[in-house]
């Protein structure tokens, strides 16, 4: 069978309903934006000390693969002056050390923003947490006001309550 006839024979049977796509929605008819399965969407939970954690190891690997990365390149420059009056392998060598440093560099980049991101994100997140006790503190204390203003005030005397006779 040629590929023109096996296609056309794929497109009937699609347009036949062999194949269908159901975008937001689930087959049961229980599907609910926002939400996936049972639980709401973006229900994702991390703490500070889950952040520090993972600023705290992009560190480390960039540490370690600052130095040992500097390693492979100086190995392999030494082979390549080694053999570079005598094998066009040199060159490719030199090639390789090239790219070893544009990729080491990638990785480094990317660990040192990681971290870096990690540990700002931590700082902004403690100071959103301060603020919003601020706020809510400001909210309690209105409140506390509110309450004050709306107690049941003493009843006024009688005396004061009655018109004055002859007045009316």
């Amino acid at each position: 069978m040629s590929f023109a006839s096996e296609w056309e024979q794929l497109k009937r049977g699609s347009q036949q309903g062999s194949t269908r796509i159901r975008l937001n929605g689930a087959p049961d008819g229980a599907y609910r934006p926002g939400t996936v399965g049972s639980s709401p969407a973006g229900d994702l939970q991390v703490s500070q000390r889950d952040l520090a954690a993972v600023g705290d190891e992009a560190y480390k690997v960039y540490r370690r693969l600052k130095s040992d990365g500097g390693h492979a390149r100086a190995s392999t420059q030494a082979a390549e002056r080694s053999l570079s009056g005598d094998f066009e392998l040199a060159a490719a060598l030199g090639h390789i050390v090239e790219r070893w440093d544009e990729q080491l560099q990638t990785v480094l980049d990317a660990c040192a923003h990681i971290s870096n991101h990690l540990d700002f994100t931590r700082k902004a997140h403690a100071g959103d947490e301060r603020w919003i006790r601020v706020q809510i503190s400001k909210i309690a204390e209105l409140g506390r006001g509110f309450d004050e203003r709306t107690q049941p005030q003493p009843p006024a005397s009688k005396a004061a309550a009655k018109p004055p006779e002859g007045a009316g």
